[in-house]
């Protein structure tokens, strides 16, 4: 992804319900759009547009952790809301599964922490073949309000018995 798809992500970001339950608010100008491009998705280490017909619909990522927990990764993603409930994301992830473990050969765990309202989210998740490990009960200040996690992951070892 990167600033040739500004377009394409104002659609998304400036989607309240999209937004609704995300860390960040929702955009309301180009500007911020180009702010987040340039220190954001420009140095990102792994962050992709989720496409259909060449127009970037969303996006995915995977952030990795540091030191003692350098083995782990947060998964993410955003879609545009037209594009819900038709597995468009489901399949990003299952993508994403497939060759991340490869490229970063160091990982052993991708983890996704989905707030406990967004049924969505977790069903995707789940479809992927992650496993919901429990809820991270009062763990994340969101948009003022103090909100409960569910935690999903899966091992490298989980995808190499998949594909044998």
């Amino acid at each position: 992804m990167d600033v040739d798809d500004i377009d394409d992500f104002m659609v998304w970001a400036t989607d309240d319900k999209v937004s609704q339950y995300c860390t960040w608010s929702t955009y309301t100008s180009k500007e911020q759009a180009m702010d987040f491009m340039t220190n954001i998705v420009a140095p990102h280490p792994w962050l992709r547009a989720i496409c259909l017909k060449n127009r970037a619909i969303g996006s995915i990522s995977v952030t990795p952790f540091k030191g003692n927990d350098a083995c782990r990764g947060e998964l993410g993603y955003v879609l545009v809301s037209k594009y819900w409930g038709k597995g468009i994301v489901t399949r990003a992830v299952k993508m994403v599964v497939s060759m991340i473990f490869i490229e970063w050969p160091h990982l052993e765990r991708l983890e996704a922490l989905v707030d406990i309202e967004n049924v969505g989210s977790q069903r995707v998740l789940e479809k992927a073949g992650f496993h919901r490990e429990g809820v991270l009960r009062k763990y994340i200040i969101q948009k003022g309000s103090i909100r409960d996690m569910a935690i999903f992951s899966l091992l490298s070892s989980e995808v190499t018995q998949r594909q044998s």
